[in-house]
C-alpha cells in the first residue's frame, strides 16, 4: 500500500544560516587575509605583530621624553558621493590623511592606525578598495596599518551605505609639543592649499549640487560625470578630490612653528581660535590666495552667503601655520607652497579671526 508523505514529508526547513540572515563569514575571512597583505606593506620595524590577533601591537622605543598624541575621525557624506560614483580607494585615503593632519597639529609622527568600516552591502572588492587607499595613505606618511574591523551590518545601513572612521596614534617628544601658547601679535599666517571640499561641508555641496541625496541614481551620477568648464574636469572629479595630507611638507619645519591649525569642519573662522592664545586675533587677506574653483560654483550655484562659504568650507586653505615673522622665508624655503595669508593681531571686540 502506497504511503503517501505527510505533507510531502513536511520536510523541516534547513536552519537558518548567517549569511542568510545578511552576514558571510567566510567572505570575511577572505576579505581579512586581503587587508593583512595590505598592511604588510606599511609595516615599521616597531610592529610586532601582523593583522590577525584581537590587538595590534606597537613597541614605542628610542624616545627621550614621549607623548602620545591620539585622533578619531571620519569622511562625513562624501561617502554617499563615493558609493554614487563607484569610486572607493580615494576616501580611504582621505580618512587617513585627515587623521594624519590632525596630531600634525601637535607636532606628531604618526605611528599607526586602525580602521573601522560598517556597512549592509558593500562587496569585497569595495571594502578592499577602501583598505587599498587606506594602506597607500598610510604608507606615505610613514604610518603602519596595525589593524581595523570591517562590520556587515545589513539591519543599521541600507542598500549602498557604509560608514568610515579612523583612529590614528602618533609621538611627539613633550618638549617639542606645537601648542599655540607662544603665538604673539606680529606673527605670520602661513597657508598651504587645499586640493578642494576635503571631507568638510558635503552636506551643502550634495544639496546645492543636487548629487548624493537617495534620489534617482542615474540622473545624479550624470550629474557627477558632466565636465565642467569653470572646474576643467566632470564635477564627480572635483568633489572626490582626495584630501591632502601635509605630513611630509611640514615636518622639515616643525621646529620654526608656533602654532599649526587643520581647517576642517567650521573652516577658518572655526578652527584658527583653537590654537591661539588668549588676546590674540588671526586677520586673513581675503583674496590673499587661490581657491579651487568648485567653491565659487557652490556658492553661485546655492547663492550661498560668503560668511556661510567660510564657516563651511576650508575656501582653498587645508593648514594655516603660525611662526614668528622673521622665520617666514626659511619656512617658505622648504614649504614652497606656503603663502603668507595674514598676521597674528590683538583681539578687538572679541573677534577672533577677521578675513578683510
Amino acid at each position: 500500500m502506497a504511503r503517501y508523505p505527510l505533507m510531502a514529508e513536511k520536510q523541516a526547513p534547513k536552519g537558518m544560516t548567517y549569511a542568510q540572515a545578511g552576514v558571510d563569514v567566510d567572505a570575511a575571512a577572505r576579505l581579512v587575509d586581503r587587508i593583512a597583505e595590505m598592511a604588510r606593506a606599511t609595516r615599521r620595524p616597531e610592529v610586532l605583530a601582523d593583522v590577525g590577533p584581537f590587538g595590534g601591537l606597537f613597541r614605542l622605543s628610542g624616545r627621550r621624553d614621549p607623548v602620545l598624541v591620539a585622533s578619531a575621525d571620519g569622511v562625513g557624506t562624501k561617502l554617499k558621493l563615493a558609493s554614487l560614483a563607484g569610486r572607493f580607494q580615494g576616501v580611504g585615503a582621505d580618512l587617513v590623511n585627515h587623521c594624519v593632519n590632525d596630531i600634525l597639529c601637535a607636532g606628531a609622527e604618526p605611528l599607526f592606525f586602525l580602521d573601522y568600516i560598517a556597512s549592509g552591502s558593500l562587496s569585497d572588492a569595495e571594502r578592499a578598495a577602501i583598505v587599498e587607499g587606506v594602506a597607500d595613505a598610510c604608507r606615505a606618511a610613514g604610518c603602519a596599518l596595525l589593524g581595523g574591523e570591517t562590520a556587515d551590518l545589513p539591519d543599521v545601513y541600507g542598500p549602498g551605505d557604509f560608514d568610515l572612521v579612523g583612529f590614528i596614534v602618533g609621538v611627539v617628544e613633550r618638549d617639542a609639543i606645537i601648542d599655540g601658547a607662544s603665538i604673539r601679535a606680529g606673527d605670520a599666517l602661513l597657508g598651504l592649499p587645499s586640493s578642494g571640499l576635503h571631507t568638510n561641508g558635503y552636506s551643502l555641496a550634495r544639496k546645492v549640487l543636487g548629487v548624493g541625496l537617495g534620489g534617482d541614481a542615474v540622473e545624479e551620477r550624470a550629474r557627477l560625470e558632466r565636465h565642467y568648464a569653470e572646474l576643467g574636469c566632470p564635477l564627480g572629479d572635483a568633489l572626490l578630490a582626495v584630501h591632502r595630507c601635509y605630513y611630509n611638507d611640514v615636518k622639515g619645519v616643525l621646529g620654526l612653528l608656533k602654532g599649526i591649525a587643520h581647517i576642517t569642519g567650521g573652516g577658518l573662522p572655526g578652527n584658527l581660535p583653537r590654537i591661539l592664545p588668549e588676546g590674540v586675533a588671526a586677520r586673513l587677506h581675503k583674496g590673499g590666495w587661490p581657491a579651487p574653483p568648485i567653491f565659487r560654483l557652490i556658492q553661485e550655484r546655492g547663492s550661498v552667503a560668503k560668511d556661510e562659504m567660510y564657516r563651511a568650507f576650508n575656501m582653498g586653505l587645508g593648514m594655516v601655520l603660525v611662526c614668528d615673522s622673521s622665520n617666514v622665508e626659511a619656512v617658505r624655503e622648504q614649504v614652497e607652497e606656503a603663502i603668507v595669508v595674514g598676521e597674528v593681531v590683538g583681539q578687538a571686540n572679541g573677534q577672533r579671526v577677521v578675513i578683510e
